[in-house]
């Protein structure tokens, strides 16, 4: 397998983008692709890990069950993003449930390659520790929102979060589109699709953002941060 097929793809993502070119082209060439249907799990939150994912096509949803059997969505995985790092450097179990909201396409670098690859190419690490630094920053600001945020401030925090991709990509000022319905939203958020949409149609009236059906577009990014600042 050569890059080449995913260049535009990896290109958008900051991250890989600064990886070392030949350490790319050795990474690549020991992945494979796997197919999801919409549905499918890719993996279960305990399992061992099977390596390391880059999403190639659909999104992948990220979450787990609570002690009452509801679903908590954590996070959705856009086109471009790489994750599973985690368990690959501790050794341990998965933290999550990973599922193909839609017929999904990943490229799978094996944890066995993984090892190889960085014992092939040690400067990987602080690239790697760079990702791991990303995941950190967003779980903390998860954690700010059910402590210090109000509802409205932890639906502005998802929304900025799903459009820097969960850290992965820099917020920017213009407009961006997040594709995510009000009750995947209310889930995220564990309460009811007609308070998030309460809330949504607030700051519409604020021209913070723009709701049509099964996308969200955020008018000014920056300004829609502001609401989380404290």
């Amino acid at each position: 397998m050569t890059i080449s097929p995913f260049n535009a793809l990896f290109a958008a993502n900051p991250w890989f983008a600064q990886l070392p070119d030949k350490a790319v082209n050795d990474l690549v060439a020991l992945c494979h692709t796997k197919q999801l249907k919409a549905g499918q799990q890719l993996h279960a939150r305990h399992d061992e890990a099977e390596g390391l994912y880059a999403v190639l096509k659909g999104r992948i949803r990220i979450s787990n069950v609570n002690s009452d059997g509801k679903e908590m969505v954590l996070t959705y995985l856009q086109v471009g993003t790489w994750f599973g790092e985690i368990s690959l450097f501790d050794g341990l179990p998965r933290t999550h449930d990973a599922y193909a909201e839609t017929d999904s396409q990943v490229l799978v670098l094996p944890t066995s390659a993984f090892h190889k690859l960085l014992k092939s190419h040690p400067e990987l690490y602080p690239h790697f520790m760079k990702l791991l630094c990303q995941r950190i920053r967003a779980a903390f600001s998860i954690i700010d929102e059910t402590s210090a945020l109000s509802l409205r401030q932890q639906l502005a925090r998802r929304l900025i979060l799903l459009a820097d991709n969960f850290g992965a990509q820099p917020l920017t000022a213009s407009p961006q589109t997040v594709n995510v319905s009000q009750e995947t939203l209310a889930r995220m958020l564990n309460t009811s699709r007609q308070t998030v949409n309460k809330l949504l149609q607030e700051m519409k009236e604020e021209c913070l953002i723009e709701i049509k059906y099964g996308r969200i577009t955020i008018n000014a990014p920056d300004r829609l941060q502001k609401e989380i600042e404290y």
